[in-house]
């Protein structure tokens, strides 16, 4: 039996292949989990249904956390297929390229509260949409990265963003975890992701981790994928309110 038999996983952002929420959501097909995905948008589809077509996605469904009503109607059809949910991944952030390439000291009102919004708050409403259909506990996991603890040159103000999405998986593992909803937060190292490219000087950044990690070698998506797996199995169900690093040990290094 595998690991995750019979479990519900929903899988929020996957872009395409080489995407961290692909590698998760493979993950959980392998380990026997039902799985759902959403992707961003029409131009998005073509990328993603061929993935949920081979591992044997259950639902693919289309998801612009911007647009009013899209996240409750993910949910709705997670709720009418299942009527539960085991495990959440939200693996969403966006930061508009002015803002983004620029100094933090020089960022817009509102590029950041875009920034928070989708990297974020996103992350909140979905919890509170996950908490009812997690009747028997679940797992909900995101996205982070190193530069929400120490200033990554070229990350900006995606450092601040993703510091305080670790601030709120802190605070929802504290207000869920009475429900024995578990609440943590992976921080790959370094990934050729459509995302990392919008960092600048993104293959510098990518050349500098595989040299100086203690494995001498990048993680891939897979290894991700793996340790998601990990922290929603029931051996991880006293892993909480944590940040898993997925780095090959790079953080360790001064």
């Amino acid at each position: 039996m595998s690991v995750l038999d019979g479990k519900v996983a929903l899988v929020l952002g996957v872009a395409n292949a080489h995407s961290i929420a692909a590698g998760c959501a493979q993950a959980f097909a392998d380990a026997g989990a039902d799985v759902a995905l959403t992707y961003q948008g029409a131009k998005a589809r073509p990328f993603v249904a061929p993935l949920a077509a081979a591992m044997g996605a259950k639902l693919l469904l289309p998801l612009d956390v911007t647009v009013a009503g899209e996240m409750e109607a993910v949910f709705a059809a997670v709720t009418a297929r299942w009527g539960r949910l085991d495990m959440l991944v939200h693996s969403l952030a966006f930061c508009g390229a002015d803002d983004l390439h620029g100094r933090v000291t020089d960022c817009s009102a509102a590029g950041f509260a875009q920034a928070m919004d989708i990297s974020v708050h996103s992350l909140i409403r979905a919890a509170r949409l996950a908490e009812p259909l997690m009747t028997d506990g679940g797992t909900i996991l995101t996205m982070s990265y190193y530069g929400a603890e120490k200033v990554v040159d070229d990350y900006n103000v995606m450092g601040p963003v993703k510091a305080a999405l670790e601030a709120v998986v802190r605070e929802l593992a504290v207000e869920l975890g009475p429900k024995r909803i578990r609440v943590n937060a992976l921080s790959p190292g370094p990934l050729r992701t459509r995302a990392g490219s919008g960092i600048a000087h993104f293959d510098a950044l990518v050349d500098a981790a595989r040299d100086r990690a203690p494995e001498r070698r990048l993680v891939t998506i897979a290894d991700v994928g793996d340790v998601a797996v990990m922290l929603a199995s029931d051996g991880a169900r006293s892993i909480t309110g944590d940040v898993v690093h997925v780095d090959g040990g790079l953080h360790v290094r001064a």
